[in-house]
């Protein structure tokens, strides 16, 4: 993975940088011996490695802002970090940079029941925010599978999803306002605690911008009330395609469950052997969950199993209890940290039209032959967002790059298919060089003059999202 030369000017000053970062910041949020800053070389995906200049972690949206100011003056380049748990290098740091960490940012500034809004610094993770209001019978809908660790910072850059974004939408559908730094340190206020601002939709800019426009420091939340119950149904299929047309015909159907999740042979045993949750042995798992009152769960799950009996499944479970609930959900839930104890893997993000999932996993079938690669597949079928692992042998030279090239005919398959590059991931680094697959030249040179405007020296978050060819010389401007 090509990155930006380290510019030599900024190594040589390290120390007046790092003190004039001391003069901002107390002392123990500046970070520079490198023993330390080694824990920042990456985040989730640790193909790739580089220890930063240094690493700040500010506590308020002053001292973030004083921060970006020392950077700006010292022409230092910035990257943003949630909790390091992005798939797509979104925080992959230079030697050149300064790491901006939010984990300190971790508060609950504001909750309104009756308006079902809260407002939260950025840092604070994903599960944490439902924790906050669960005793007064409510929840935050977005629920990435990192959810315990990701922090809200992260989901903003990424427009996170996770199993339930299905009915619920992912982190732009439930994001209502952020208080945003810009690289000269100035703070902004965009949107708030209402259904919908003024003039320009800027919220739906920042949303899944990937830090490259601003560091967010706060965040208003929707809030949602808990459904009265929910109940899921797990179905087994003989093959992957089958699978994937029982769920393009539960879409068709119009019905809307609040999760429809896939997983394959592969998958399914790996996290059969990880968590013990009681799956049968099939060539495709669906868990398709429906809440509300006991009338609705039982209307909608009718629904759903007469179009699964079309297809003629191998196995259809229908959940009786919260305990068997819990069960059916406990394998879908390990499923990363299961594939993880088997073997190194690649974990891919690419998004389909649901009508494409047949035809879509017979060619990533197909591709797996050709590589000499296997791939697990486990993802929200409901909304076509695919995250098929590529297994790869770390220890092995040349594998990696193997699996990249796989990787890469699989994005490139997803928009053949009418879908994108990424549907809660975000490009980072990995998707970086395939901007070109889905966009055309002049796509990316509208994307680049909209980076230009909050960021003119392009010191936020460098080397991601776009092709270094096309950032090249705005870099040298």
């Amino acid at each position: 993975m090509e990155m930006p030369t380290p510019d030599p000017a900024i190594l040589a000053k390290k120390e007046i940088i790092v003190a004039r970062l001391r003069e901002v910041l107390p002392h123990d949020a500046v970070i520079d011996a490198p023993e330390e800053t080694r824990a920042y070389e990456c985040d989730a995906l640790t193909a790739y490695k580089c220890p930063p200049l240094c690493v700040v972690l500010p506590a308020s949206t002053e001292e973030v802002s004083a921060v970006l100011k020392v950077c700006q003056a010292e022409g230092v380049p910035v990257v943003p970090r949630g909790s390091g748990t992005s798939l797509a290098g979104g925080a992959l740091p230079t030697a050149d940079c300064v790491i901006l960490g939010v984990a300190r940012l971790n508060e609950v500034l504001d909750t309104d029941y009756e308006n079902r809004t809260i407002r939260v610094q950025s840092g604070r993770t994903n599960l944490s925010v439902s924790g906050a209001v669960e005793e007064e019978g409510f929840f935050y809908a977005p629920d990435p599978s990192s959810q315990l660790a990701c922090a809200i910072a992260g989901n903003i850059a990424m427009n996170s999803g996770g199993a339930h974004c299905l009915k619920y939408g992912v982190t732009t559908n439930n994001l209502l306002g952020v208080t945003l730094v810009l690289m000269d340190g100035t703070v902004v206020e965009i949107g708030g605690a209402h259904l919908d601002a003024g003039g320009l939709d800027l919220l739906g800019l920042i949303c899944g911008s990937e830090g490259q426009l601003g560091v967010v420091t706060e965040a208003t939340l929707r809030i949602l009330r808990k459904p009265e119950g929910a109940r899921p149904v797990l179905m087994g299929f003989d093959s992957n395609e089958v699978a994937g047309a029982c769920v393009s015909d539960i879409i068709k159907a119009g019905v809307l469950p609040v999760a429809i999740e896939f997983m394959d042979r592969p998958c399914i045993r790996a996290c059969e052997a990880f968590a013990g949750a009681g799956y049968p042995d099939v060539e495709a798992l669906l868990i398709v969950e429906v809440e509300g009152s006991g009338a609705e769960i039982e209307h909608q799950l009718g629904l759903i199993m007469e179009i699964a009996r079309r297809h003629n499944p191998v196995e259809l479970r229908e959940s009786k209890s919260a305990e068997e609930s819990a069960k059916i959900w406990l394998g879908r839930k390990s499923a990363f940290g299961a594939m993880g104890q088997i073997n190194d893997y690649m974990c891919l993000d690419g998004t389909i039209p649901v009508t494409s999932l047949p035809f879509v996993l017979r060619r990533i079938g197909e591709l797996s032959k050709e590589y000499g690669l296997d791939v697990a597949n486990v993802f929200h079928a409901g909304d076509g967002n695919m995250h098929p692992l590529i297994l790869f042998d770390a220890n092995k030279p040349g594998d990696l790059e193997l699996c990249e090239e796989f990787g890469a005919d699989i994005l490139r398959l997803c928009v053949e298919a009418g879908g994108c590059l990424t549907g809660e991931h975000g490009v980072g680094v990995e998707k970086r060089d395939l901007m070109y697959d889905q966009f055309t030249a002049e796509d990316i040179e509208v994307q680049l003059r909209v980076k230009d405007v909050f960021d003119p020296e392009w010191l936020l978050n460098p080397a991601k999202v776009f092709p270094l060819k096309s950032t090249a010389s705005r870099r040298a401007a």
